[in-house]
């Protein structure tokens, strides 16, 4: 069935603009602003000040009941998970694909971004990092970040050395990538972890730094980072 005309003198309505509930230093609001510019698809940014606890207003909570940022907003649908954004959006806008048609291909990238959003950046987030210095100790939460890390790490390098090219699966950016990025950047600039231990993944922080889709994406580059002047 064809669609039906605007009335005459009147335009079509313009589709509305994807709306993203971020905050600048979130890993996980990172990735999807990586896989938003990867895809190049244009979003209003709405900034979340967790540090003010703007993510318990009850506004934002009718948005995310759990809480937390990313947020995403596309209509009237609205996704409060950064995995189910990734899917969501490949999904939908599937022209520039972050999953592989190959089975083999496509189960690893989702493996490696589980590993990153189940299994170490969950670990080491901000009400746990504050459990843990309330009930353990002050400056025992970076012991514990470094160690959870570690273990992702290890797991992220023996998975993508025989496979990587450029990126971590091949030589086109994947949805492994869309993860790995975020978290390897915040153990670098913010949890001293030693990346020599992780060469494949150290190589690929190299990469992610040159790319602009990654670059715009970075936490220092986004409207709510502090102002360094």
């Amino acid at each position: 069935m064809a669609e039906a005309a605007a009335p005459a003198g009147e335009t079509p309505a313009a589709e509305a603009k994807l709306g993203l509930y971020s905050y600048w230093r979130s890993s996980c609001s990172h990735r999807v602003r990586i896989a938003l510019n990867l895809k190049g698809l244009e979003y209003e940014y709405k900034a979340v000040n967790l540090l003010k606890g703007e993510h318990s207003d009850p506004e934002f909570i009718k948005v995310n009941p759990m809480k937390f940022v990313p947020a995403l907003v596309d209509g009237d649908a609205v996704i409060g998970d950064s995995y189910a954004i990734a899917l969501y959006l490949e999904d939908k806008y599937p022209e520039r694909a972050l999953l592989p048609q190959d089975l083999k291909m496509k189960a690893l990238n989702l493996q490696i971004a589980s590993i990153v959003c189940s299994g170490i950046q969950p670990l080491h987030n901000l009400t746990v990092l504050r459990f843990i210095e309330q009930k353990v100790g002050t400056g025992e939460s970076i012991p514990w970040t470094q160690q959870q890390i570690d273990r992702g790490f290890t797991a992220a390098e023996n998975l993508v050395k025989s496979c990587a090219g450029k990126y971590a699966t091949g030589d086109e950016v994947r949805l492994a990538d869309v993860f790995l990025a975020p978290q390897i950047y915040a153990a670098v600039t913010r949890f001293q972890i030693n990346m020599s231990n992780y060469p494949s993944l150290a190589r690929l922080h190299e990469e992610y730094m040159k790319h602009p889709a990654f670059q715009a994406a970075l936490p220092d580059r986004q409207p709510d980072a502090p102002s360094s002047t």
